[in-house]
């Protein structure tokens, strides 16, 4: 069964390549826009881990097999949003830099799992092209609210799912 710990400097090598592996994977799917030209970086992680936000989901042995970032709002970058509205201005927490190894299923499903449990009220963003997340994103049942768009500009297709506690 996959677990999820906070993370800590000393899984930054481990992490690293579940993060280039998911950039590989987004090229190979279509989704050339997202994740690239170095991001996230060895110093992106660093900073998620040092804020608290990084989460390492584990596999039966302990191994790192998932890397995804978990943190209260707001989230600068979705103070605007265009062509909808969020469904409403509660506390939120929003998940960002979900990646796994592509041998391992269900690293999605734990890290809802997680999440929910912590925060009823979830948002979430992606790229137009990352077809695998927005898979994964409706699977779960979350709004579709607009776009937002990052601190470097590019736009992202936002989601929020509230859920009855």
């Amino acid at each position: 069964m996959l677990q999820i710990r906070p993370a800590t400097p000393a899984d930054t090598d481990d992490i690293m390549p579940i993060i280039h592996g998911a950039c590989a994977i987004m090229q190979e799917s279509g989704n050339t826009h997202q994740w690239v030209n170095g991001y996230p970086s060895r110093g992106v992680i660093c900073q998620d881990i040092v804020r608290g936000d990084a989460w390492l989901v584990t596999g039966d042995n302990g191994d790192a097999v998932g890397y995804f970032v978990f943190r209260p709002g707001p989230d600068p970058t979705y103070r605007h949003i265009y062509h909808g509205a969020w469904l409403n201005d509660a506390p939120y927490h929003v998940i960002h830099r979900i990646a796994g190894r592509p041998h391992v299923h269900g690293i999605f499903d734990a890290v809802m799992r997680h999440c929910q449990a912590a925060q009823t009220d979830l948002r979430i963003d992606t790229h137009r092209d990352n077809h695998i997340m927005r898979h994964l994103i409706a699977k779960y049942a979350f709004t579709y609210c607009g776009i937002i768009h990052t601190e470097m500009g590019d736009e992202r297709l936002a989601y929020q799912l509230v859920a009855t506690p």
